[in-house]
């Protein structure tokens, strides 16, 4: 097992890191970086002799968090940023439709249950979409631009669901944005 990371290098985490109970002084399950954020790498180690550990400083938010090497890439290489993460509410910033008919009416409040990414190149960010689900209806496909967050001090309304009450049908979005993905 050679590391991929040396201590000094830079590196983008690609997924949320969430407190697994091992961060002390906060709750578990509670968000320690954000998908994106950089930090450098300050030492490795091994888990279960099967895998590498890296020990990443954040500096933004001033954390040592240890990072399995699948979860980093080098900060420099292409990378697409969105603006919504699992479980954020949303809202459809205008009537969405699919084979000519409105299935939410602008002003919705859903959640997002998945977010996708498409493929970054040297010349610039992929195209996100989302999985999103709004009330009474399967999963949607939805791309960003077709979105906006809850206003803050808004509650959702009452039709907005968990979204682990969601269908795994996924239904994709008529927007000229919108291309489709694969949902699984």
């Amino acid at each position: 097992m050679r590391p991929k990371f040396e201590f000094g290098d830079q590196v983008r985490v690609t997924r949320n890191l969430r407190n697994d109970g091992t961060y002390p002084g906060m709750d578990t399950g509670e968000l320690l970086v954000r998908r994106g954020s950089t930090g450098y790498v300050r030492d490795v180690g091994s888990f279960l002799q099967d895998q590498l550990i890296y020990s990443v400083h954040f500096l933004d938010q001033d954390r040592l968090v240890g990072c399995r090497e699948e979860e980093l890439q080098p900060a420099d290489a292409p990378w697409t940023p969105s603006r919504f993460e699992s479980r954020e509410q949303v809202v459809a910033k205008l009537k969405l439709g699919a084979g000519g008919r409105v299935l939410v009416d602008q002003g919705e409040v859903g959640e997002v249950v998945r977010v996708l990414r498409g493929a970054a190149t040297a010349e610039g960010s992929g195209e996100v979409a989302y999985h999103v689900h709004f009330s009474g209806r399967s999963t949607l496909q939805v791309p960003e631009s077709a979105l906006d967050p809850l206003p803050s001090g808004d509650s959702p309304r009452e039709n907005s669901v968990n979204a682990t009450n969601a269908n795994s049908a996924t239904t994709q979005i008529d927007t000229p944005n919108a291309k489709q993905e694969d949902t699984e």
